[in-house]
């Protein structure tokens, strides 16, 4: 490996930095987003349990906020449970674009990690091509810098595209997970506002 990030010469550095901070935040997310962390099953029907046995008190409010992203969510409906449906709807909302920003961390980085590393490989060809026809002289080419100029090419544009197509493979996964897990979290605190209204048992 180490030989190839010679051959490729020194463009491929910017590469190995964005391959580490790709691989970084990809692991980073795939631990992060975990559905038991994110939206806990059974969490709304223990919550209505601990309603109907002891109502809303300032204790649930706090447990259930830091039980989870979902519980945040829903426990900003329990503090405004004596509110209008509309002002809890409001809260639960207000509530739910803040754990949706934090769940999107790092996917803007992702992101353009896999748009921006084939441009860099592109750069790096484009190294390799000026290295190319600065090899040729009047008096012949000289092998050994044609060789090189080639290696920064072919090396550059490569591996340009092997840390971009996983970079947007997994961009595009996590990207559609935390879409998934926020309309999940919106039927449920639309099943707690339904509940705490009377409006369903």
């Amino acid at each position: 490996m180490l030989a190839i990030i010679q051959a490729a010469g020194w463009p491929i550095y910017f590469l190995v930095v964005a391959s580490v901070i790709a691989l970084a935040l990809i692991l980073e997310r795939v631990v992060a987003l975990r559905r038991s962390k994110i939206v806990p099953a059974g969490l709304v029907d223990k919550i209505i349990g601990d309603l109907r046995q002891g109502g809303i008190t300032d204790e649930l409010i706090l447990r259930v906020a830091n039980h989870s992203p979902l519980g945040r969510v829903l426990a900003a409906g329990l503090k405004n449970a004596k509110a209008s449906r509309d002002v809890m709807k409001e809260s639960i909302e207000e509530a739910g674009g803040a754990v949706a920003h934090e769940l999107g961390r790092f996917l803007t980085t992702l992101g353009t990690i896999s748009t921006v590393t084939p441009l860099m490989g592109l750069f790096g060809t484009v190294i390799g091509m000026i290295e190319i026809f600065g090899s040729t002289s009047p008096s012949g080419t000289n092998p050994q810098q044609l060789a090189h100029g080639i290696s920064v090419a072919l090396y550059n544009t490569g591996f340009g595209l092997i840390i971009a197509i996983p970079s947007l493979i997994a961009y595009r996964h996590f990207r559609a997970q935390v879409d998934d897990f926020v309309v999940e979290m919106e039927q449920q605190a639309i099943k707690l506002v339904e509940v705490l209204h009377g409006e369903r048992r």
